[in-house]
């Protein structure tokens, strides 16, 4: 974990990498949960037995997306702005899922602050390229460009 009291201290990061996060299992309650937030039930996610059949990956996996979601969570774990009174999701650049993550797999972050820009209300806009890593994996599980607008 990074501390930083402030955004200007914050901006000094420009370019540079943040600690590697925490390591966190990706459990089938985990799945299940975001297969019912999002309606998107495919057997490949939510059926156990089928996917130990018929899958490539002789498991369920999760959803891409269930990696983008969780790339604020897994953010917070790696760095913190003492003088911070929000944050928001801006946006996602180049997005990319070039590995499944099978059920009970551990994930973590990697990411480097590729930009910072201010905004209104005295906040800023920042651009972190980030990588989803799973444990023993040669592939990531996720690659994109996460924005966020962050706020004193």
């Amino acid at each position: 974990m990074k501390t930083f009291s402030t955004i200007a201290d914050f901006k000094k990061i420009v370019g540079k990498d943040l600690p590697a996060g925490n390591w966190y299992t990706v459990s089938q309650q985990m799945i299940n949960d975001f297969a019912n937030a999002t309606l998107d039930k495919q057997w490949i996610h939510v059926d156990q037995n089928r996917a130990e059949k018929e899958s490539p990956f002789k498991s369920t996996i999760a959803h891409g997306f269930m990696s983008v979601a969780m790339i604020s969570k897994l953010l917070e774990d790696v760095f913190t702005i003492k003088s911070l009174k929000m944050g928001l999701n801006y946006g996602l650049n180049k997005v990319r899922f070039p590995n499944p993550v099978p059920v009970n797999s551990e994930i973590r972050i990697h990411t480097n602050v590729q930009e910072i820009e201010d905004i209104e209300n005295k906040g800023i806009k920042v651009t972190f390229f980030c990588t989803i890593e799973i444990k023993n994996a040669a592939k990531p599980a996720c690659v994109a460009e996460f924005i966020a607008a962050l706020y004193e």
